[in-house]
């Protein structure tokens, strides 16, 4: 195990290495066989490997609050508007991984007074299928609610889509004639559909991908000073381990020692 590591570590990046020993130490433990990843010999080596080639994580750009209404600001009332601007309101008020957006259905919406509750059957830290559900509440600006965004994204797939299929997908590909696809969206797709908005609005697309929905909530949320155990319930964190890197980023300025002494 130690010697398979080190052949790959020139050539695989820290994470994947991390994922392969998740896996092989899973599938050891589920044939009630001894985990290979947790010798001395295998640590000692992983700890190598991490110091001589480990490199920080890229980060991407969060999308916040005004990014995202300029990236809104460019859209009209076409089908594919109406579709990227429900993929965009939701994907940051849900707190949504590109791979929880794309694999929504029908039938996991549910529309209330209060909002839209979200049934996200399954994603990156629920591989046992639990799921979750996220609420979405109104928003007080209506050119900004991800509710009334689906709502109308919604009224155009009811041509196409019988109400009463609950697996078929949210969002989908649309051609340059505007019809709707039937097929879902994938997760390339809507890193390639914010950076394409991200364009149009003037943002530097290379710092925007699909995770910066999720990262412009939590960090919008942060700067608003909304408490970590808040942000978690919506964005499904279970900890705050990793929130706290968005929490850290997003005020750098706001709690920064410097004010008022200069």
């Amino acid at each position: 195990m130690a010697a398979y590591l080190a052949a790959h570590a020139a050539t695989h990046a820290m994470a994947t290495l991390q994922r392969w020993l998740v896996s092989i130490g899973r599938a050891h433990t589920a044939q009630d066989l001894p985990d290979p990843t947790k010798t001395e010999l295998v640590k000692t080596t992983f700890k190598g490997i991490r110091r001589q080639h480990g490199q920080p994580q890229r980060q991407v750009a969060p999308a916040l609050r005004d990014d995202l209404t300029m990236m809104l600001r460019g859209l009209d009332n076409s089908t594919r508007s109406q579709r990227d601007r429900a993929l965009l309101l939701l994907g940051f008020a849900g707190a949504l991984r590109r791979s929880e957006l794309v694999g929504l259905q029908l039938g996991d919406l549910s529309f209330s007074e209060a909002g839209l509750t979200l049934r996200l059957r399954r994603s990156k830290t629920d591989q046992e299928g639990r799921g979750r559900q996220v609420g979405i509440p109104y928003a007080r600006n209506n050119s900004l609610c991800p509710v009334q965004a689906v709502q109308d994204w919604l009224q155009i797939l009811t041509p196409a889509t019988p109400a009463s299929d609950p697996a078929a997908p949210l969002f989908r590909a649309v051609n340059k004639h505007g019809q709707v696809a039937q097929k879902a969206l994938s997760g390339r797709a809507v890193a390639l559909l914010i950076k394409e908005r991200c364009l149009k609005a003037g943002l530097d697309p290379d710092l925007y991908a699909g995770h910066s929905l999720r990262a412009g909530f939590c960090t919008a949320a942060a700067l608003a000073g909304k408490p970590s155990w808040q942000i978690r319930k919506q964005s499904g964190h279970k900890s705050d381990v990793m929130l706290n890197r968005y929490i850290r980023d997003g005020r750098l300025f706001a709690d920064n020692a410097l004010d008022g002494v200069l």
